[in-house]
């Protein structure tokens, strides 16, 4: 059988006295899209910045695609196939939207930036940069400033640079935050469209996101995975019940 394509031993994070991760175990298969879901708090965000290489862990071990990648930064981690979203828009504001995905395109070939605006035309960098626009759906925005894109536009678009790295794992958090039903709709058929091609670990407030793209959930409290399974199992689970009790008592 083989190895999960992200395998978690152990993962402990402190900030001072409080700690964020606490000894966290998870395995993610390839292909799979698993939800991390949690009351404010709980942890994800710090356990999704380890992942990513962005925060180093105080012990434990992070396996990727068969690799110990503990020690590696975040940048070695992203030419490996790790892909990451922000809670809070990470895009070029004053770029279009195809030059953000070209500058994504010439950074994971490892081309400098210096010679970027001669090259920003360069077919080899704005070809598939709107082809993985015109996938996200944000193929006839593709010369808009990145600023004057609308809000749930601007996550499109932050999906559109992690996805034109060709990771292999794509680590999202809140990626419908801050959107109204319609855009809120729109990136759970984007990220539904994805799902199988691409894994995926998402970090999500929104229940019905949650449950509508999730193969499997894991449920962190006070830093710890207190449960994980099939949406249906996390639904049924009555210690997930209790952790939400007045927060997200209707799962």
């Amino acid at each position: 059988m083989a190895e999960p394509l992200i395998v978690i031993r152990g993962l402990s994070k402190s900030f001072g006295g409080l700690r964020a991760t606490d000894r966290v175990d998870l395995d993610v298969p390839e292909g799979e899209t698993h939800a991390v879901i949690g009351p404010n708090g709980a942890g994800k965000t710090t356990l999704i910045g380890q992942l990513a290489g962005d925060l180093r862990p105080d012990a434990g071990m992070t396996r990727f695609a068969g690799q110990d990648v503990t020690a590696l930064d975040a940048p070695t981690r992203s030419r490996l196939g790790l892909a990451r979203s922000f809670q809070i828009t990470s895009i070029f504001r004053d770029f279009t939207a195809v030059d953000n995905v070209a500058l994504a395109v010439q950074a994971h070939s490892g081309h400098s930036f210096r010679f970027w605006r001669p090259a920003r035309a360069e077919r080899a960098l704005r070809d598939p940069a709107l082809a993985v626009l015109d996938s996200v759906g944000l193929g006839d925005r593709a010369d808009v400033l990145a600023a004057n894109l609308a809000h749930g536009e601007q996550r499109q678009l932050e999906i559109a640079m992690a996805l034109a790295t060709r990771p292999r794992l794509l680590l999202l958090d809140e990626p419908v935050a801050g959107m109204g039903l319609e855009e809120s709709q729109r990136m759970v058929r984007l990220l539904g469209g994805l799902k199988g091609r691409v894994t995926i670990v998402l970090v999500e407030h929104d229940m019905d996101a949650v449950f509508t793209l999730a193969d499997r959930i894991s449920v962190m409290v006070y830093g710890r995975i207190i449960a994980t399974g099939t949406p249906e199992e996390v639904r049924g689970n009555a210690e997930v019940r209790r952790a939400y009790l007045g927060e997200e008592a209707t799962l």
